[in-house]
């Protein structure tokens, strides 16, 4: 931390942090921290995030993928795991546009009020061949199993579909059976 109490620690971006942050502040957002640096909230969802690295600092809009970006200046950094985050990178102070800013700004928060989000996707539990063959014989197993959560059950389907051979899957799902039979999750212990 710089002894402003910014949570960014380079003093390449200082100046153009400062100024980002001014400009920010005339939209009525409120500056909180997380994840060590600030993120700006609207009724207490977020909104923007700013920081900073080595080669770049940069805006960060949570629910960015729902503006219209016509200048095509957001990019999605995750493309594998962010669906909805996009960022604004700077590398000079010569780039910041507080008209073009503020716009994107204003829009962001209209996103918010609107509520505009991508719900989670909901995964499919695919139950590995040898797991159904015990769920179809025994039914005290299977009801068991169903009364587990999704995620659980998940947990179970994944445990025995990752061995490559079968007697491994079938020597996993007899040591699985008795936790599945108390109601318990494979990782409930380590949790």
């Amino acid at each position: 931390m710089d002894k402003k109490g910014n949570s960014w620690d380079s003093s390449l971006w200082t100046e153009e942090l400062d100024t980002l942050r001014t400009i920010i502040n005339k939209t009525g957002l409120v500056e909180t921290k997380k994840w060590n640096s600030p993120v700006f909230t609207y009724n207490g969802k977020n909104v923007l995030g700013l920081g900073a690295f080595k080669g770049y600092f940069g805006l960060w809009f949570f629910k960015g993928v729902f503006l219209k970006d016509e200048n095509n200046l957001l990019m999605n950094a995750n493309e594998e795991n962010t669906k909805s985050l996009r960022q604004w990178r700077f590398t000079s102070k010569e780039e910041i546009n507080e008209q073009l800013i503020l716009s994107y700004i204003k829009e962001a928060i209209e996103v918010e009020i609107a509520r505009l989000e991508i719900k989670p996707e909901k995964k499919e539990t695919i139950i590995p061949v040898e797991l159904q063959e015990v769920l179809d014989k025994s039914i005290e197993v299977a009801t068991a199993f169903n009364a587990l959560t999704p995620f659980k059950q998940r947990e179970y389907c994944e445990h025995v579909a990752s061995a490559k051979r079968v007697q491994t899957k079938i020597s996993r799902i007899e040591k699985c059976i008795p936790m599945i039979l108390e109601g318990k999750g494979l990782n409930d212990k380590y949790r």
